[in-house]
């Protein structure tokens, strides 16, 4: 059988920059600038995921979907100690659309809004 493993995410958006500099001010993204051919690039790694970001300027893409809908929904980080996690991600604007709440025992997720529209959950397992 063939092995698969985790290589990147893609994220569209209007504002690369923007949108860099909220993980970056979020979740302390690794900003990775390039211009593979001349074309300016972003790329980060956030928790160990590379993620590339790719401009689409206004008019040329479709809005983001509300959840819940088909396909890809969200991406979710790993946390320890989720409620002081959400107290800063707070005190540096974030918008949550799920406060933190225990789903099982020994699992607490919450969720906040990303730019573009993109769902991000935190999730603490004990």
């Amino acid at each position: 059988m063939s092995v698969f493993t985790f290589d990147h995410i893609h994220l569209r958006s209007s504002d690369p920059e923007a949108t860099a500099a909220f993980y970056e001010r979020m979740f302390g993204a690794e900003i990775i600038r390039s211009a593979p051919g001349g074309a300016p690039r972003i790329d980060m790694k956030v928790g160990g995921l590379d993620i590339f970001i790719l401009n689409s300027p206004a008019g040329k893409a479709a809005a983001a979907p509300v959840s819940p809908y088909l396909g890809l929904d969200h991406f979710g980080l790993s946390v320890t100690g989720i409620d002081a996690v959400v107290a800063e991600l707070k005190a540096k604007g974030a918008e949550f659309t799920m406060e933190p709440n225990t789903i099982r025992p020994g699992v607490r997720i919450a969720f906040l809004r990303g730019p573009e529209g993109v769902s991000i959950e935190l999730l603490e397992r004990s």
